[in-house]
């Protein structure tokens, strides 16, 4: 259900001409497995400790199954997390450089307009009987005004830490406010770090491995 769901996503977030809605839709779906991969962390987590305690036997459940519970939705927490990230970081970066006011090499094809959100294209403020509706905006240190929501999704869940428009560096302690938020964004760098520990995990390997037989460890 999931894969199929993301597939769909991925779909809406690489057409084109991009729809105005795509980008609050690809941010609502990632936040979601984002929100969901953290719960079943936290779950396998304490799972773990419940075991190492010995609080099964209080509920007369078996070690081994009370363990094997904990690892394996630790795990599937933490996979899904790193997998939903990246994705959404791959869809942050295609719907932006698809409308244009953000480019990950060069200069934006587009010139910004105040009125004019750099995340989904759409105006900022619209007037009642306009299209779309009145709804919070978040400004950042370099002037930029955006809708909220998306310049959260863009930082927090796209893990851009960057302008969309003039790549100026984001404060993230200022836009996340609510002590709550603050564990969910620690849970994010947690994930970019085992993102970055699996994918250099062979290099290590092989720098031990080369040091051990130089010195004749083997």
């Amino acid at each position: 259900m999931f894969s199929v769901i993301t597939s769909y996503i991925l779909f809406r977030a690489t057409r084109k001409p991009l729809s105005g809605r795509t980008p609050r839709l690809v941010y609502k779906w990632f936040l979601l497995i984002y929100k969901l991969s953290y719960a079943l962390g936290v779950v396998g987590y304490l799972a773990i400790v419940f075991t190492m305690c010995g609080f099964h036997v209080f509920f007369k459940i078996k070690a081994r199954a009370s363990m094997d519970f904990g690892l394996v939705s630790l795990f599937y927490g933490l996979y899904y997390g790193v997998m939903g990230r990246d994705f959404a970081e791959i869809c942050s970066d295609y719907m932006a450089s698809t409308i244009g006011f953000y480019s990950v090499g060069g200069m934006p094809t587009r010139s910004l307009s105040q009125d004019v959100c750099a995340v989904c294209g759409q105006r900022i403020i619209v007037a009642p009987g306009g299209e779309g509706l009145i709804e919070d905006t978040y400004q950042l240190s370099c002037r930029h005004v955006f809708h909220e929501f998306c310049i959260r999704g863009w930082c927090i869940v796209g893990k851009k830490q960057t302008c969309p428009y003039c790549k100026e560096k984001v404060d993230l302690k200022r836009m996340i406010s609510n002590p709550w938020e603050r564990t969910h964004f620690l849970y994010g760098q947690i994930l970019d770090w085992l993102r970055y520990l699996v994918a250099w995990q062979p290099v290590v390997i092989g720098l031990v491995q080369g040091i051990n037989y130089s010195l004749g460890l083997e």
